[in-house]
């Protein structure tokens, strides 16, 4: 009886360990097969709001030239800019797509293509530029580490 109360006591302690671990990242919505759709505005929090979220890749992913990334936004002109910045701070790629403006928000996407000599960890920014010069609040902007194979 002691031996079966030891190991269900056991048991309880690892499970809760694992979704301890794992509360953070269940809370983002990365529970394994789900996938958490950052444009959904059922509580209202994007109204009238200017932002930019990268959803994929995530931070720390190995990615290969021609990686795709994938977001949301509503920006300035509908304009989501992005440059990818290698170890030694040069500009590797850069360009820029069409996400959500003035009507509301919406997704984005575009392809990476690049080239470096050897592995090595690099910057992804997705961003808006200020278009108000500084007067307004401060633009939308993500930067990912990534590991650019």
């Amino acid at each position: 009886m002691t031996r079966k109360l030891h190991e269900s006591a056991l048991t309880a302690l690892f499970a809760l360990a694992v979704l301890m671990a794992a509360g953070p990242a269940l809370a983002l919505g990365d529970w394994p097969g789900t996938e958490t759709d950052n444009c959904a505005n059922q509580d209202g929090a994007l109204n009238d709001a200017a932002f930019v979220f990268t959803t994929s890749p995530r931070v720390g992913d190995r990615v290969a030239s021609g990686f795709e990334v994938k977001g949301c936004s509503r920006t300035f002109e509908s304009t989501v800019n992005w440059k990818l910045v290698g170890r030694n701070g040069s500009e590797l790629a850069s360009g820029h797509t069409q996400g959500g403006g003035v009507d509301g928000h919406g997704p984005f996407s575009f392809t990476v293509n690049y080239s470096v000599p050897a592995q090595e960890i690099g910057h992804l920014e997705v961003f808006e530029e200020d278009a108000s010069d500084g007067e307004g609040n401060p633009p939308g902007r993500n930067v990912l580490s990534l590991v650019l194979k």
